[in-house]
């Protein structure tokens, strides 16, 4: 069974449950390994940039590792890692690489959700792209996703094609970019994240692109699978649809992560 290494709880404002109930339905659906990645505070951001309800505060933090650290104690029947997403800013990655190393995380997921302080994923923003040239925006989205990839912060690179997520498609060849963009996962030494909330979401696909998976796969990116999911129930959802885009890809391993040392796991 594929590992889901995109957990979010409570803690991050924007989901429901609580860890323990993210195991018991990982547990139900045949599971063996599972890695929380609720969204960093991003306090060192000016007020009116960072809405509370998408991360957790800085409170909070220490006792989300905490938690963790317990349970992966607690559980014996699934190996639980202890993961965090983080959004990549141009102009704050010392901010975020001095947060990182203060915890034992087993690994990053580095995430673009802002274009020039527009939150592009934001249900209640997402009028913004009939005011935009989504090419541009496409163009633009993906020479962040570039930058967060050689930052040198992040294990792997979650939903690296979110920008699709509300069905707004580019005019454009992506190819060039999907190039691109895999050459410098390849460069940063990051993971690829197949995430299957795009499955849910009006795009109707899984983050990323078969195409841009294939070239990943091409320029030997290591391969991470999460859900993404928001609610205990989601846990695994569409895991049957990751595994064919894995294989058709020509995936044979995934994988996971301890003390951010990768670690695989066949198909």
């Amino acid at each position: 069974m594929l590992p889901d290494l995109h957990l979010h709880t409570r803690r991050c404002g924007h989901a429901t449950g609580d860890m323990e109930e993210y195991i018991a339905m990982a547990r139900y659906r045949g599971l063996k390994h599972i890695g929380f990645a609720d969204h960093v505070p991003m306090y060192w951001l000016p007020p009116g940039q960072r809405d509370p309800e998408l991360a957790m505060s800085e409170e909070e933090l220490p006792r989300y590792v905490e938690s963790i650290r317990k349970l992966k104690q607690s559980c014996s029947a699934l190996t639980i890692y202890l993961g965090i997403e983080c959004d990549y800013i141009p102009g704050y990655e010392n901010h975020l690489g001095v947060l990182l190393s203060r915890y034992p995380f087993d690994y990053v997921l580095g995430s673009v959700h802002y274009l020039d302080g527009w939150g592009f994923d934001n249900p209640d923003l997402v009028e913004e792209y009939i005011r935009r040239d989504v090419d541009e925006l496409y163009r633009q989205y993906f020479q962040l996703v570039q930058q967060a990839a050689c930052a040198g912060l992040f294990d792997a690179i979650a939903h690296p094609d979110l920008i699709k997520k509300f069905g707004y498609r580019a005019r454009i060849d992506l190819q060039e970019l999907y190039e691109e963009t895999a050459r410098a996962f390849a460069e940063g030494g990051v993971c690829v994240e197949v995430n299957t909330a795009g499955l849910r979401m009006p795009a109707g696909e899984i983050y990323p692109s078969l195409d841009f998976l294939k070239l990943c796969r091409r320029y030997h990116v290591p391969v991470t699978v999460g859900s993404d999911a928001h609610q205990p129930h989601l846990v695994a959802y569409g895991w049957d649809q990751a595994r064919q885009w894995l294989q058709v890809a020509g995936y044979r391993e995934v994988v996971v992560f301890k003390e951010r040392v990768r670690e695989t796991i066949p198909l």
